[in-house]
């Protein structure tokens, strides 16, 4: 059991490789960790035994990154089908629909956004005579987005039984502006709790700072001794669970 969860650990680090754009969050990281030893154990010690704490950090922010990317494309792949739906009423064929969706997609969101790097490999592999629909399956696998993997499964069944296009992409469309309607709504109702959870987090930091400044010595006896240790150790142990089951309330997926 523990063996796994080890090796599901180190899965996840490889999985998400530092490069020099994650920096800031590895420079969060180690300021948690100095703060943390700072405020709960007034030790450089400590700190040092917290360091290791900015890979937990880091692939829980990469993975919270991963989350928002995918929603992002999400939203760009309705607006590009929706531009490929109004190519197919004017006549496109559904290869080239979506090379003018493409089109449309830079003009929008610019050539830098996902959804126009993700239709930049449909052009290669439609210029290398790939099927469109396997390259649509490809999209949905590597996306990490249901809405588009099962959009893909669809497409590629119409595809071959000689399906209606314009009708299945038009419900696709509605199906996916619905859920985004959704999360819109859902983000508006807890926009103001998710501000409020992000001011209670530095609260705790914000009360040890403060009385250690005005009180000078009001927390010396919870320092340097063994019972202060485990008190400030079971105090952070409460703290990172309160912050881990906040982020899972405020961060609601449809």
């Amino acid at each position: 059991m523990i063996f796994q969860t080890m090796k599901n650990f180190f899965l996840q680090v490889s999985n998400f490789r530092p490069t020099v754009r994650d920096l800031p969050i590895l420079v969060q990281g180690a300021g948690i960790a100095v703060l943390f030893g700072r405020l709960f154990y007034d030790s450089w010690i400590a700190v040092t035994l917290l360091l290791p704490l900015v890979i937990p950090w880091f692939i829980f922010q990469k993975k919270m990154e991963k989350r928002r990317r995918i929603r992002v494309l999400g939203i760009q792949f309705r607006d590009a089908i929706a531009s490929v739906l109004t190519s197919l009423k004017a006549g496109y064929s559904i290869e080239n629909a979506f090379r003018e969706s493409g089109r449309d997609m830079e003009l929008l969101y610019g050539k830098k956004s996902p959804i126009c790097k993700e239709l930049k490999r449909i052009y290669k592999g439609l210029n290398n005579n790939i099927p469109l629909e396997k390259l649509m399956g490809r999209l949905g696998k590597e996306s990490g987005n249901a809405d588009i993997e099962e959009f893909a499964e669809v497409f590629a069944v119409a595809k071959r039984s000689g399906g209606n296009m314009t009708d299945i992409i038009g419900r696709t469309i509605s199906v996916i502006s619905r859920k985004i309607d959704v999360e819109k709504e859902i983000d508006v109702l807890i926009s103001s709790k998710r501000l409020e959870a992000g001011i209670m987090n530095f609260v705790p930091f914000f009360i040890i700072f403060y009385i250690s400044i005005t009180s000078n010595g009001f927390f010396a006896p919870l320092y340097h001794n063994v019972m202060g240790v485990v008190l400030m150790t079971i105090c952070m142990l409460v703290y990172f669970a309160a912050y881990l089951l906040s982020q899972k309330i405020v961060n609601i997926t449809v």
